[in-house]
């Protein structure tokens, strides 16, 4: 099995499990890579979650870790058979289908970056906080190409968004619904009411959006933004 999985590591596009832990990557544009994680979730069942590889020359920087450090382990070594130094790591909210490699990442001496309030988040739930912490609203990772900003609660209380300028590409994470969402799916630590004003902030900040991606579900454009809006205006009882 161990022969096997490091041979599929080396081509985009595939699957492969490892003890029934599945871990999927799908090329979205020449420098960016869609990585999915799946984890049985209570009465949600099998959850897929999706975070991002983005390269920039000789350097690559995941957006959202795999659920487990297991998958974590698992991408990290995909993305060193392309010969790539692993430069950073972007934790988009507390939840742990985007920070539950953190642990194996700061071993690792891989940069991890999250919010000053994502670290708080994380601290509450006894959990390892990022090596790195992000103050502001907005912050440059990678200048012209990796691009952070908080535009309020929604999701949760510290979600932000990745934006890719050269690529055009929105990472939404958990904060934007797929458009086949019926609901909100988790609300526990949902702002419903401040849903839709950041969404808005979303659409003013970034007009051009070609490509937007959902922390769970299909890739899409800035219609899964609207329908995130939609469907938090049509929660009862706001």
């Amino acid at each position: 099995m161990r022969f096997i999985i490091t041979f599929l590591l080396l081509f985009p596009g595939i699957t492969f499990a490892d003890n029934d832990v599945q871990l999927k990557i799908t090329q979205l544009s020449d420098n960016v890579y869609q990585h999915t994680s799946f984890k049985e979730i209570g009465s949600w069942g099998m959850v897929a979650a999706s975070g991002l590889i983005v390269v920039d020359g000789g350097n690559a920087h995941i957006i959202d870790t795999p659920w487990t450090q297991e998958d974590t382990e698992k991408l990290i070594r995909w993305i060193k058979a392309k010969d790539l130094i692993i430069k950073s790591t972007i934790v988009t909210h507390f939840h742990e289908d985007a920070s539950g490699g953190i642990p194996f990442l700061n071993n690792s001496n891989i940069k991890t970056y999250a919010t000053t309030l994502t670290n708080n988040f994380l601290s509450l739930e006894n959990r390892e906080k990022s090596s790195d912490e992000i103050s502001n609203d907005k912050f440059e990772l990678v200048k012209n190409t990796i691009e952070v900003f908080y535009p309020g609660a929604g999701h949760t209380q510290d979600n932000i968004v990745v934006w890719l300028p050269k690529q055009k590409i929105l990472f939404g994470g958990c904060f934007v619904k797929s458009i086949h969402s019926k609901n909100l799916g988790n609300m526990e630590d949902a702002s419903v009411k401040d849903w839709p004003k950041s969404i808005q902030k979303v659409i003013n900040k970034y007009p051009n959006i070609k490509i937007v991606v959902p922390g769970h579900g299909k890739v899409g454009d800035v219609n899964l933004l609207k329908h995130t809006a939609q469907l938090a205006l049509g929660v009862k009882g706001l």
